[in-house]
């Protein structure tokens, strides 16, 4: 049995992360911490877990982590950079879900999160954990950065067309949808269901986070830097991203169905649905699972690729399992062969 923790488990990520692992047949979950709430039964939080997990909240330190094979951090950006490097230290392997040892640069890591990195030495060694590019890196990591939500939408739907060098990488446009649960369960204004609810909106249109690490993994996949313009809104649902991508075709290609079928055929986790189809949000909701269409409007030369995730799955908590069935050599699929919730 793989030992694990979790750093952080009060908030939607980490609930998710215990939905999973605690159906995990492979995992014991020793630990789940939050020093806010140390004490409190986790089940008494998150009373869907009552006779699946009976630990309580307890305060993160290496007495209780110190035991495990692999700890999870779903904490705040900024907090996993300062615990990491101990647990590393003592032979626990890692993986993240803020986006702590997602950038390579340090000096983006403080342009876009206000902060110097704590442990920035951590940050060439760190393996961006989007299994259908990094798959073989992942798995002899100690520690893994877990792709944002946003992130792994864009990128799984640009990724067959920039292996094949077929569009322009200089005028790339992402424009994506996220349900409210991607803002976490912080208390805020905006969130609010008379704020959000019957409204919808974009928000961080001059740069938002999430843009310098989509460049960066399209800039891997493709060797070359590229340009994007990405758009993020607010939906008024809880679960959910769609991301409608634009790309500009520079050679002709026969058939871009056959290639999305050909690039992701044995992918587990990724649906290349039938030509004219328009995938939605609600056939992965609680699912690890990235469904995609690609579209040709009137045969031009503009790309159009739909991407739709459940962001606190394969956006998140489901990607971090994941990552964790490679790293620990069990079959990728273990633990997540859920069927997504309908209706």
């Amino acid at each position: 049995m793989i030992k694990v923790g979790i750093v952080g488990g009060t908030g939607y990520t980490g609930v998710e992360l215990l939905r999973l692992l605690a159906q995990h047949p492979n995992v014991e979950l020793r630990a789940v911490t939050s020093r806010s709430e140390s004490g409190m039964p986790v089940s008494q939080m998150y009373p869907n877990l009552r006779g699946r997990v009976d630990l309580p909240f307890t305060e993160p330190s290496l007495d209780n982590l110190g035991e495990c094979d692999v700890v999870f951090f779903a904490t705040p950006n900024g907090v996993a950079m300062k615990q990491v490097p101990e647990l590393l230290d003592k032979g626990i392997k890692v993986i993240d879900l803020a986006a702590d040892y997602r950038l390579k640069s340090p000096a983006q890591w403080q342009q876009w999160y206000g902060m110097a990195h704590a442990s920035e030495h951590l940050l060439a060694e760190a393996v961006y954990g989007l299994p259908e590019v990094n798959r073989e890196a992942i798995k002899t990591a100690r520690l893994v950065a877990n792709p944002g939500c946003y992130p792994t939408a864009v990128q799984l739907g640009f990724l067959p067309l920039l292996k094949a060098g077929l569009i322009d990488t200089q005028t790339l446009v992402a424009d994506a949808k996220s349900g409210v649960s991607g803002a976490g369960r912080k208390a805020e204004v905006h969130t609010l269901l008379c704020e959000a609810g019957d409204s919808f909106k974009a928000y961080g249109v001059a740069g938002h986070r999430h843009l310098p690490e989509i460049k960066q993994g399209l800039a891997h996949i493709s060797g070359q830097d590229v340009g994007l313009t990405f758009v993020p809104h607010l939906l008024p649902m809880i679960r959910g991203i769609h991301a409608t991508l634009y790309a500009r075709l520079t050679s002709d290609v026969a058939d871009l169905q056959a290639l999305y079928e050909q690039s992701y055929a044995n992918e587990a986790f990724v649906d290349v649905l039938p030509a004219g189809s328009h995938p939605e949000t609600r056939t992965v909701r609680g699912a690890n699972m990235c469904r995609m269409a690609v579209h040709r409007p009137q045969g031009g030369d503009t790309v159009v690729i739909l991407s739709v995730i459940d962001n606190l799955v394969k956006g998140a908590a489901g990607q971090a399992v994941q990552n964790m069935n490679i790293m620990c050599g069990l079959p990728e699929t273990t633990g997540l062969n859920h069927i997504a919730l309908l209706p």
